[in-house]
């Protein structure tokens, strides 16, 4: 495990300024690098900590704001019901272009960090599970762990609702990790397994994990977490990312 350092940078896009919160090992490195892309609510409190636990195991870790066109630098929506019903109105407002544009800008800035070895994967939680899936179609970007992502199988994130991730699945050069909770009633069976199929019938190597588990099980916050299986969860993490060609 390493000591830590914590900085806050605001990169550039064509939509303004991203914050990104930046957490890394002491020392200069070189690290291989996470893109680590939020749930609904930005950078709250869990999202701080498992940022700051993966950077301790030795990564440069990125955590964007995903909502920066629309919110100040520094907001985090609260886990309550304004909260959701904000993050999810704004998931649905967003552009796709614009998430793709904020994993350039973001592969880009890493590339030139002086404490990146070069190696770029994403992580996602949620709509971070999303985002790092669809993360993977950029070829800076060589693995991707996309846990519980949303929107998916129904094909409807961004602006429009209407994304072109399922049908893309094929294209994927980055590895995938995906892990599900079958409890989970924004993803159900009927969603899992179509994305499965088409995963399968793309004939891309990936790996698939399902838990007896409801929606946000590794967020350490609220009725949902499960810590045993957020344990489980960390362990699958770690052993993927060290295996990044």
């Amino acid at each position: 495990m390493a000591t830590l350092t914590e900085t806050d940078v605001d990169l550039d896009t064509t939509r303004g300024p991203m914050r990104v919160h930046v957490f890394a090992p002491a020392g200069s490195g070189p690290f291989p690098a996470v893109i680590f892309f939020s749930e609904i609510f930005q950078v709250t409190g869990p999202i701080r900590r498992m940022a700051a636990a993966l950077a301790g195991e030795g990564y440069l870790v990125a955590v964007p704001e995903v909502y920066h066109e629309f919110e100040a630098p520094g907001t985090v929506l609260a886990y309550d019901p304004a909260g959701s019903d904000r993050g999810n109105t704004l998931k649905f407002t967003k552009e796709l272009a614009s998430y793709d544009e904020d994993v350039d800008v973001l592969v880009t800035w890493l590339r030139g960090h002086e404490c990146c070895g070069g190696r770029i994967a994403s992580y996602g939680v949620c709509l971070g599970g999303h985002l790092a899936l669809r993360a993977g179609f950029h070829e800076g970007v060589s693995a991707a762990a996309c846990y519980y992502p949303t929107d998916v199988h129904s094909a409807t994130l961004g602006a429009g609702k209407s994304d072109d991730t399922l049908r893309r699945l094929g294209g994927i050069e980055a590895k995938m990790l995906l892990v599900w909770g079958r409890q989970d009633p924004h993803v159900p069976r009927e969603g899992r397994e179509l994305i499965h199929r088409t995963l399968e019938e793309s004939g891309r190597d990936f790996e698939w994990h399902e838990f007896n588990a409801a929606h946000a099980f590794l967020r350490d916050e609220g009725p949902r977490y499960n810590p045993a299986l957020a344990r489980v969860c960390t362990a699958l993490l770690l052993r993927f990312l060290a295996e990044l060609p």
